[in-house]
């Protein structure tokens, strides 16, 4: 009987390596690119003139923000809050989610989009008056 050879062991060196190789990034790290081109109209006249929301805040950048506020103890954070015209809390996580979410706010008021022509308003053109006249109907 001749001797069968047995199968060679694959070595840990080579599945550690092959498990680093496909470690998959986190989410958050990923971002979306929508392609269109964004135009923003002012809102408010100081917007016409030129303010671009930093006054208030100092940045317009979330990310610039949050680590303002990470660096802040929570005495500064409740400064911040009355200054910014909150009546502050004594839980730091509360009074910096409602921080950030004002800060958002603030942000967006700054940023309305431009007026797009809507493709629902080209659609309703082309109804003909029967169908017009059975979906007044329902009213």
């Amino acid at each position: 009987m001749a001797n069968k050879k047995k199968p060679a062991k694959k070595s840990a060196k080579k599945t550690e390596s092959k498990a680093k190789e496909t470690k998959k990034k986190p989410l958050e790290s990923l971002s979306q690119v929508h392609g269109k081109e964004e135009k923003f109209e002012p809102t408010t006249l100081d917007q016409v003139w030129g303010e671009s929301g930093n006054t208030k805040y100092g940045t317009t950048d979330v990310n610039d923000y949050v680590r303002k506020l990470e660096g802040m103890n929570t005495t500064d954070l409740q400064t911040h809050a009355h200054v910014i015209g909150f009546v502050p809390v004594d839980d730091r996580v509360t009074l910096t989610k409602k921080l950030i979410g004002e800060f958002k706010k603030h942000v967006s008021s700054f940023k309305k989009p431009a007026n797009q022509p809507n493709s629902n308003q080209n659609i309703s053109k082309n109804v003909p008056d029967s169908v017009k006249r059975t979906l007044a109907e329902g009213r």
